[in-house]
């Protein structure tokens, strides 16, 4: 359902035209909304954040994520971390291989560090974030609740919400400096914004799954390169391991459809036998995957972060890397601009995040996508490209740092409150 066109004559409640009932409005409280939330906390801004869901079932989705060191840094700086550490698993290699071919292995010492990353469950992270918010006192929640309309004022934003809550729904219309749309890839604040968006859908769906193996992991994460595609396994706690599989679409369906003895069959001959005999002990799920790039990332009054901004290849890891590294920075461009005394919503402010993010995601969309296409296929050229690539990767330090630092979200621009701060590991609480 599209987003309602507001008629200014229609009265604001809470409040009068001439007040703002909030200074930031977040639309979507997954990871990158709530992030953003909770990086506000000492803005001295007023925030309200709109979510459709309750809580309990926005964080109960079943997806686990790749953090990089700088996601870690972030959620330290902004004081969640202790709340998310002792709940996930550091990775301490990383092994990168080519369809049986001789790979790379990663090291934390690679980078000077005692980690590479961290693997976390979606639960985990959305509840820590949700848990620090209720102490957050300058964070309204309202959910469930969904954004049905918005008007764009030169001054201000009028947003019409929807209660969701079937005995008792009620609109109301709130006023605020500026919108965020953290609502996801099919972002309805981007469309019904007339952003456009540039990219493609892939040839290939993905499979998840956890499994059990006999062994442990090691803290290891794998990215072994098929020609159908990548297939990741991902350490978790209590030694379980969540699969990434990557394959063309029908092929990924005939996996999916596969009875549990035929699947593991298959399973196995992928995963290797590095840790013995694997168990999966959850349901497949299989999603299709898209490289999107918005047009723009803002307008005046409006701001777009995490997937309604950008989507990739799940291929690295990096997608929700992205939409966390989007929240700090424009929660440090709203809190600077806010203590000078400037129009947080204004188009000025705003292009600031903009030149500081657009680039920068662009540049992960098209390393993704060049790894996507250029591992997941038996053309001649590529394949001599690839070896050549990962010769570079196991001889050539420099090559292999700057491939690791990219990896790891240690090049481009971070924000001022993680500058400095020392990388977090299992030893820093």
């Amino acid at each position: 359902m599209p987003l309602q066109q507001l008629t200014r004559e229609t009265p604001v409640t809470p409040g009068s035209q001439s007040a703002f009932d909030y200074d930031v409005a977040i639309a979507g409280g997954g990871i990158a909304g709530t992030t953003l939330a909770a990086s506000l906390k000492d803005s001295g801004l007023k925030v309200v954040l709109i979510e459709a869901l309750p809580p309990s079932v926005a964080a109960s989705r079943n997806q686990v994520y790749a953090l990089s060191l700088l996601s870690g840094q972030i959620f330290q700086a902004v004081g969640v971390w202790e709340r998310i550490l002792p709940k996930i698993t550091p990775f301490n290699q990383i092994s990168l291989s080519d369809s049986g071919q001789e790979g790379v292995r990663f090291q934390p010492a690679d980078l000077g560090r005692e980690t590479l990353g961290y693997v976390g469950e979606h639960q985990v992270l959305l509840s820590a974030l949700q848990d620090f918010l209720t102490d957050c006192a300058n964070v309204t929640w309202n959910c469930p609740a969904e954004v049905v309309g918005v008007d764009y004022q030169p001054d201000g934003v009028v947003v019409e919400v929807q209660s969701r809550v079937e005995e008792n729904p009620k609109t109301q219309r709130i006023r605020t400096r500026v919108l965020i749309a953290a609502d996801g890839a099919r972002s309805r604040i981007r469309e019904a914004a007339n952003i456009k968006t540039r990219g493609w859908k892939y040839w290939q769906s993905c499979i998840t799954v956890q499994v059990k193996p006999e062994k442990p992991h090691a803290n290891i994460a794998y990215e072994r390169f098929w020609p159908s595609g990548p297939f990741a396994i991902l350490p978790l706690t209590e030694n379980r391991c969540n699969i990434v599989w990557t394959a063309p679409h029908e092929e990924a369906k005939a996996l999916a459809a596969l009875d549990e003895a035929e699947f593991l069959v298959e399973l196995q001959k992928r995963y290797g036998e590095q840790m013995g005999r694997v168990q999966p002990i959850s349901d497949r799920r299989v999603f299709s995957v898209q490289l999107m790039q918005s047009s723009r990332y803002v307008q005046s009054r409006l701001a777009l972060i995490g997937d309604a901004a950008h989507c990739c290849h799940p291929v690295g890891g990096q997608g929700q890397n992205l939409g966390i590294r989007d929240a700090a920075a424009i929660a440090e461009i709203l809190t600077q601009a806010h203590h000078r005394g400037e129009d947080i919503g204004s188009l000025g402010v705003l292009k600031r995040y903009e030149r500081w993010r657009k680039l920068e995601n662009l540049t992960i969309l098209g390393f993704t996508d060049l790894l996507d296409r250029l591992f997941s296929n038996q053309f001649l050229p590529a394949v001599i490209l690839r070896h050549l690539g990962l010769w570079g990767l196991r001889t050539l330090p420099p090559v292999k740092q700057f491939a690791l630092r990219l990896m790891t979200g240690q090049l481009g621009r971070h924000p001022e409150t993680v500058k400095a701060l020392s990388v977090p590991s299992s030893s820093s609480l």
